[in-house]
């Protein structure tokens, strides 16, 4: 039977003590240093009977193991966040384990998964899990507490009351229309309002000495691909011979572009198709004798995949780690609660324009043990997704008026 590192078993005594105070604990652990089976802890130290752990899909295997392996007491139901309008018996669960909360963090509207947490477990006791609790604005976490009724802006009917006090509201130009931005989040402000509910926790204080290493490497596409963008860029239309491309708003121009620099494109009739084959056999030249992981963005660059490496490639996670073949996996539902550390090294075919996409995917590889983890950005010479990793990078997200003003 596995058992807790000393610092998880410390978080969990602490984190039972908040949670029996305030009803209400987050767990900022970062990733790889164990948040689930710690917040399972403090479930077992609470006294719950049944609990609900709400995950990402992909990450349902690995919570049923760490639950058997580490022997908890109480009865558990692992489902995913999309899957949460099914459940049965909200009423039945003690504690409530809520996974990547950041994904409750809708600005300025509450998104769908955070009103359906408010609506089945506003009064019960909730352990919040997230490596990135605010990876673009602070003003993202007042709907990750808002779910509850513990939380400390409960006395606040809806955000934008809370804006008023805790987010230095600006104005920008959208077209015409001039709306307020609620992006710039107080950070002290906020930070001081969660503190109590709040254990943060590091992969350094967790003893971790691994490194992230990112490497750029540039590849020259087919000259119809440059030519198809250089095309939508000047007119916002591209005619081919039985179909078009169709880039008539700057969002659909962004899309087509990120598309296209990685060698698919989706068409207006809805069909998408192959364009360029380059980045896919770079990578398969480039990286042969390693086992890989590697992330797309969009579904066809699954498609063009596998159409370079064959039965050399698989999506299925345990099929990875006890083969030699090499990961396929879709950045948004990939980056979180997967291990990729069977990998020698990790390489992105494309870039998604978020900062947590970034900021969680390169650390698929991180172990304890492992010292260096060597990432690989794969970029059409000239392409758009140079511009989105500079911005990400900063943990901020490439925005349609950011591409706006790159592009003139």
């Amino acid at each position: 039977m596995k058992q807790l590192r000393d610092y998880q078993l410390d978080i969990a005594v602490r984190g039972c003590e908040i949670l029996n105070k305030l009803k209400l604990l987050y767990l900022a652990m970062e990733v790889r240093t164990g948040k689930t089976a710690t917040s399972m802890m403090v479930a077992e130290k609470y006294g719950a009977k049944k609990v609900l752990f709400l995950t990402r899909k992909k990450a349902v295997s690995s919570i049923l193991e760490d639950y058997n392996e580490f022997g908890y007491k109480f009865e558990i139901v692992v489902t995913n966040h999309e899957s949460l309008h099914k459940l049965q018996d909200h009423d039945s669960f003690d504690v409530i384990i809520f996974d990547e909360a950041h994904k409750a963090a809708g600005l300025p509207k509450p998104g769908q998964l955070a009103k359906r947490m408010r609506e089945r477990f506003y009064n019960k006791p909730i352990i919040m899990l997230s490596g990135t609790m605010s990876p673009e604005s602070f003003s993202q976490v007042y709907h990750q507490f808002w779910i509850s009724y513990y939380s400390p802006w409960s006395h606040y009917r809806n955000f934008y009351k809370w804006a008023h006090d805790y987010v230095n509201i600006r104005q920008r130009k959208i077209n015409s229309l001039t709306i307020n931005d609620y992006s710039a989040g107080i950070e002290a402000k906020i930070m001081h309002d969660i503190q109590p509910y709040m254990i943060t926790h590091t992969q350094e204080q967790s003893g971790f000495k691994s490194k992230i290493n990112e490497k750029v490497l540039y590849v020259k596409m087919k000259p119809v691909t440059y030519k198809i963008c250089d095309k939508l860029i000047k007119d916002l239309v591209f005619e081919g011979e039985s179909d078009v491309i169709l880039a008539d708003t700057p969002a659909k121009l962004m899309q087509k572009l990120m598309q296209l620099y990685s060698g698919t494109c989706k068409l207006e009739s809805g069909l998408a198709v192959i364009i360029d084959r380059t980045k896919a056999e770079f990578i398969k030249e480039h990286f042969a004798g390693k086992k890989i992981g590697i992330f797309y963005c969009f579904k066809k660059e699954l498609d063009l995949l596998l159409s370079v490496f064959g039965d050399e490639i698989t999506t299925d996670l345990h099929e990875f780690q006890t083969t030699d073949k090499h990961f396929a996996g879709q950045v948004v539902s990939s980056r979180e609660g997967i291990s990729l550390k069977e990998a020698d090294c990790l390489v992105f075919m494309n870039i998604q324009h978020s900062a947590v996409s970034y900021l969680q995917a390169i650390d698929r590889m991180t172990t304890m043990d492992r010292l260096e983890n060597n990432v690989y950005w794969i970029f059409a010479e000239g392409g758009i997704e140079e511009k989105i990793y500079k911005v990400v990078k900063s943990k901020k997200k490439y925005t349609v008026n950011i591409f706006k003003k790159d592009y003139k």
